[in-house]
């Protein structure tokens, strides 16, 4: 059972982050039924610590606290991207899994983990702007950089900030079951589990090419994204054979014309989610789809979650 909690700070440490893993594991909710941990905020350098808030912090403990750690949380900081970090914290995290204690990597705190060895071999999330960079340092680790959490039990990592809710309120339902985790996220007024992965929060603008020979073909696609056109009749805009403007479009962009054609539809789609009410069908033809099946089918594929799920997340209302 998670009794004993601590979470490890550095200089740098984020704020928010902290706070997460403070909120979930470092509240009396006993008044509701709801499980006490024996909570800890534990500093690798030092008992004053600066934060990127303006603001330092005092922590009283020592990394002998984590002797008795059934999990060690590690929350984001400043520059974890390409720091170094103190070898003894690095000693005893390795210690802490070898006897049998769960360690918790929030967004950038994974490059803690990687560099105590801990990610080798094992899956783990990472925030998307972080992925290249952690898949550089450590590349022995599978990163799967769309998703929230990943659960390689006894090493849990998440994705950017609000992610490390997930990832708590995974390991509370895992450890005792839905009703403390909904029970826990209803006091934190956030959802006991979040539909799809990151890839939905990621803003992709549209790609450019790196020449003008496709370019004006990329404008007109543009402009009639709920079109239905071949390679052949975008060929011929652009005064090319078919198989010499399919070259020229993949050298200049990156990818095929389907894929560049599907990924500008998927996002006009989440424009029109974002910012209409028009309904899923209504979009799905605007959006060059046809049907809502066939949107809800690119949709859920390219980000992991539905319009109707999509537009409840990000709807702007005026």
């Amino acid at each position: 059972m998670l009794k004993n909690v601590a979470a490890v700070v550095l200089d740098g440490v984020h704020p928010f982050e902290l706070g997460v893993v403070c909120e979930v594991f470092g509240f009396d909710r006993s008044d509701e039924g709801l499980p006490v941990h024996d909570f800890a905020v534990v500093s690798a350098e030092g008992p004053v610590l600066a934060t990127p808030a303006g603001f330092t912090i005092n922590v009283p403990h020592g990394l002998d606290r984590l002797e008795e750690a059934d999990l060690i949380a590690l929350p984001a900081g400043l520059h974890y991207v390409d720091r170094e970090f103190p070898p003894e914290l690095l000693r005893a995290l390795c210690d802490a899994v070898d006897r049998g204690a769960r360690i918790l990597g929030v967004c950038s705190g994974n490059f803690i983990l990687g560099a105590a060895g801990l990610l080798d071999g094992r899956r783990c999330a990472s925030h998307w702007r972080y992925a290249k960079e952690l898949a550089i340092r450590f590349p022995r680790a599978h990163i799967e950089p769309d998703v929230l959490y990943v659960d390689a039990d006894p090493v849990f990592t998440s994705a950017g900030t609000a992610a490390g809710i997930d990832a708590c309120l995974h390991l509370l339902r895992q450890e005792y079951g839905p009703e403390t985790a909904n029970g826990v996220a209803r006091r934190m007024v956030v959802p006991p589990h979040r539909d799809g992965g990151q890839a939905q929060y990621i803003e992709r603008p549209l790609p450019r090419s790196r020449c003008d020979t496709v370019g004006g073909v990329l404008v007109w696609m543009d402009q009639h994204l709920d079109e239905e056109v071949t390679v052949e009749q975008l060929a011929a805009r652009a005064h090319m054979s078919p198989r010499t403007f399919a070259r020229r479009f993949q050298q200049e962009t990156g990818t095929t014309p389907y894929r560049w054609l599907l990924r500008q539809r998927v996002l006009l789609a989440q424009r029109l989610l974002e910012t209409t009410d028009e309904t899923v069908d209504a979009i799905a033809v605007r959006a060059g789809f046809g049907t809502a099946a066939a949107l809800r089918h690119q949709f859920t594929r390219s980000l992991g979650t539905t319009p109707n799920s999509y537009r409840r997340t990000f709807r702007v209302v005026s």
